[in-house]
């Protein structure tokens, strides 16, 4: 399926992979965030809406065929970095009930704003289908 690429000689890695090599059927999802399939907002609390933010990326992989353990990256843009390090410790049960114990290369960067005034959290993701 793939790859996890990581440097012997690093500390390892938790709750995510530096690097990923694979082959296959590539599949990208553009950024999903907190909203419901009717695109509405049903909360403003930031794991809550990582939580629908990571069940849109599994909707739309399986549009593909694809499941989590297809994931080769993941790219989060969050607002506010120091929510998201406080509450590392909620986000870890609720990403691996959704996307179970798969960790792909991530990236996080925190911005200003995202065009969608009530979204804290967007996720754009890339699989792979062997």
């Amino acid at each position: 399926m793939h790859e996890l690429l990581h440097p012997q000689s690093w500390k390892p890695a938790r709750g995510y992979a530096n690097g990923v090599a694979a082959s296959g059927r590539m599949v990208f999802v553009g950024g999903m965030i907190g909203w419901n399939a009717q695109q509405e907002f049903e909360t403003d609390d930031f794991i809550e809406q990582v939580a629908q933010a990571l069940r849109n990326v599994v909707a739309v992989l399986a549009e593909a065929g694809a499941t989590p353990e297809h994931l080769v990256r993941l790219t989060w843009y969050v607002t506010n970095r120091d929510e998201y390090v406080a509450r590392l410790k909620e986000l870890g049960p609720v990403y691996r009930e959704v996307l179970g114990k798969n960790f792909p290369a991530m990236a996080l960067v925190q911005v200003v704003a995202l065009v969608e005034q009530r979204a804290k959290v967007e996720i754009e993701a890339t699989a792979v289908v062997p």
